[in-house]
């Protein structure tokens, strides 16, 4: 399954729904679309991960650079709804305590500072 994004605008905050697969071929696709979400859109992001089906080290190092490059520009990174297999695997990382995890996007919107 290739990777599906969708960008909106939400509440002062950059919505970057992702569905499908992050992997090794499909990593490049996310961080090119969170670097220009970034640079065009501010620099609060909050990635929709409810239909990311699966993620292996790539994602997850889209994830770090997409982290550092949002704060440096003075914003954040949030995850929004990892579905139990990509949660795990932020949990088993540690990437969940530097990079903060919410049920929802609602809730990431309301709760996340930029």
């Amino acid at each position: 399954m290739k990777l599906r994004l969708a960008r909106r605008s939400l509440s002062g905050a950059v919505v970057v729904a992702v569905a499908g697969e992050l992997d090794l071929f499909t990593a490049p696709i996310l961080r090119d679309e969170v670097r220009d979400a970034i640079m065009q859109d501010g620099a609060t992001i909050v990635l929709d991960l409810a239909a990311l089906s699966f993620m292996d080290s790539s994602g997850l190092s889209v994830l770090i650079e997409a982290w550092r490059l949002a704060t440096s520009e003075g914003g954040g990174v949030c995850l929004a709804a990892p579905q139990p297999p990509v949660a795990r695997i932020l949990r088993t990382t540690g990437l969940d305590r530097r990079i903060k995890v919410y049920p929802d996007v609602d809730t990431a919107i309301l709760t996340h500072p930029e």
